[in-house]
């Protein structure tokens, strides 16, 4: 006769459960757990005002926000019914359940303070002798925005909505000012079809305002880049002493162009092309990542769909942290002159040194979308994506420090 071990789920406990005892000691909750306890979050618990009822100290929601993030879990509902179905999440929540409400709210309000937070967890990682910066490969990679494409409008849309919606508000006018207003559908409310009129055109005339904005933006960028392209011919033409062959550049011309989007859910993600074709409303993610280690010892978040722009950026943030994670090989890392930096890519050490990128940062950033699954912003505008972002590479380096420690232990 089979022996079975029987499911008692009705007999009480001998002695209290402790949460202490319900992962290995190599789990990577524990492991985050650890190491937020150990960061200063004096910046955060002193913005607590202390009156009212108790709040879940902040330790506590960053370190459910953290695994979150490590395990695909970015939802402030699912991050809090996991608090009652994942082991892992009781554990680190030590059998308490903060509503999804804290933890969005927490999430939103303290973006700022992770940069600081990014940056000790870096230091930790150097003081465990896991992190020893060397060369460093950075990318971009598009990161979905919080905004579908199809909420976009064109500039030249926006234009033929309004010649519709004004020749829609003097029907209006013209019925209001009638004595017989017998025409008027039943049900219809004159002022208050006007007032959504008036809403949509204001809406309209302030969006078409910040594509003129970004118009201008656009111009005098490419007109910097025009000029600079003119002078350069020119110098060539006078010590040569010979006029070029070729068309010279032509100049940009100001002002918005029908094509010009802007999108009314997240205005300021951005139609950006995505690897395999397409286009996609979205921001463009920066790292930069040791090569030895694969640790993300820089971020950001652009607007431009292009790399080239962001060099000088993340070489301006890793010399301000060389101060506490010590200073990078520069020279793969410096940017100008730009001749120099050809040169040095023709080189076999500068191809080979180039080739690091496909095996370091293109890695992270493969194992962030598909793994991890993050794949969209949760947040929209480009400082609070900039946060989390921030908070994606943190949870993706603790993930990677685990394993790590774990390959240093053995």
């Amino acid at each position: 006769m089979a022996n079975f071990i029987v499911a008692d789920r009705k007999t009480d406990y001998l002695l209290p459960p402790s949460v202490d005892d319900w992962l290995n000691e190599d789990h990577l909750a524990r492991f985050i757990v650890e190491v937020i306890d150990q960061l200063d979050l004096s910046e955060l618990t002193r913005q607590y005002a202390g009156r009212g009822s108790k709040a879940y100290h902040p330790a506590t929601l960053l370190a459910i926000l953290v695994y979150g993030y490590a395990t695909g879990i970015f939802s402030s509902r699912r991050l809090e019914q996991a608090t009652y179905d994942s082991v892992a999440f009781r554990f680190i929540a030590a059998n308490h359940h903060p509503d999804h409400d804290s933890l969005a709210t927490f999430r939103r309000r303290f973006l700022d303070e992770l940069s600081d937070l990014f940056l000790q967890i870096l230091k930790m990682a150097k003081e465990m002798k896991i992190l020893k910066v060397g060369n460093i490969c950075f990318d971009g990679t598009k990161i979905e925005a919080n905004a579908s494409r199809h909420s976009a409008l064109s500039h030249g849309h926006i234009e033929k909505l309004e010649a519709q919606l004004k020749a829609e508000v003097q029907e209006l006018l013209a019925l209001a000012e009638q004595a017989d207003q017998a025409e008027i559908p039943d049900g219809v409310s004159l002022p208050e079809e006007l007032k959504r009129h008036e809403d949509r055109l204001a809406a309209m005339a302030a969006a078409k305002a910040k594509i003129a904005a970004r118009a201008e933006e656009r111009y005098q960028r490419e007109k910097a880049e025009y000029d600079e392209k003119i002078a350069g011919r020119a110098a060539k033409e006078e010590a040569t002493g010979k006029k070029l062959g070729g068309k010279p550049a032509k100049a940009p011309e100001p002002g918005p162009r029908d094509s010009d989007q802007i999108n009314l859910t997240d205005d300021e993600s951005r139609i950006m092309p995505v690897a395999g074709g397409g286009f996609e409303q979205a921001y463009n993610a920066q790292a930069a990542a040791d090569a030895a280690t694969m640790l993300v010892v820089a971020t950001g978040v652009t607007q431009a769909p292009k790399d080239k722009e962001q060099v000088e950026p993340m070489l301006a943030t890793l010399k301000a942290q060389a101060g506490v994670l010590g200073a990078v090989d520069s020279r793969i890392a410096d940017a100008t002159p730009v001749q120099a930096m050809s040169h040095r890519l023709k080189t076999r050490e500068g191809r080979a040194r180039y080739a690091l990128r496909q095996q370091t940062v293109e890695p992270v950033f493969g194992i962030i979308k598909s793994v991890m699954g993050f794949r969209r912003f949760a947040l929209r505008g480009l400082k609070k994506v900039t946060g989390e972002w921030t908070l994606v590479c943190l949870a993706w380096n603790l993930k990677r420090m685990d394993v790590l420690r774990l390959q240093e232990g053995k």
